[in-house]
């Protein structure tokens, strides 16, 4: 699907505010409401916008601990790896890099002893040959 200005202005609001309602979203737009929502629910229905999600307060997200754990996996065992990571609740998101691991996790914990205790978990998910962990101290850019 090719997107238009409009459809990239409906994306760049809803992600400044998820919750933002309609009615606001159709007079940021300069159009009517039921344009609006015919517009929302096609991004929706063919998948463009997938969802909506939570974000969380600075001071709070601040004091996760979070990490990149790069894993080289074993020849075939790619989907095996990622099944099991996907249960994983702490891995919050998982990249297929090229270079000379094959997989970065982005994980996510409470403390230091729970993202001890992850990181093991994954070096035990079978096909998982070697894990290399950064924990990340702060944020320099988000956007």
């Amino acid at each position: 699907m090719t997107l238009d200005g409009t459809d990239r202005e409906i994306i760049a609001l809803l992600r400044e505010d998820g919750r933002m309602k309609l009615v606001e979203l159709a007079r940021r737009l300069g159009m009517a409401r039921s344009t609006a929502l015919a517009r929302l629910e096609r991004l929706e229905r063919t998948g463009i916008i997938r969802g909506y999600t939570v974000l969380l307060a600075e001071d709070y997200d601040r004091a996760q601990i979070r990490a990149h754990v790069s894993l080289t996996i074993g020849p075939k065992a790619l989907a095996g790896v990622e099944a099991a990571l996907r249960r994983m609740r702490g891995v919050r998101q998982l990249y297929s890099v090229s270079g000379t691991v094959d997989l970065i996790a982005l994980c996510q914990a409470e403390s230091v002893a729970e993202m001890d205790k992850l990181i093991d978990r994954i070096g035990l998910v079978e096909g998982v040959q070697r894990t290399t962990s950064s924990v990340l101290l702060s944020t320099r850019i988000s956007r």
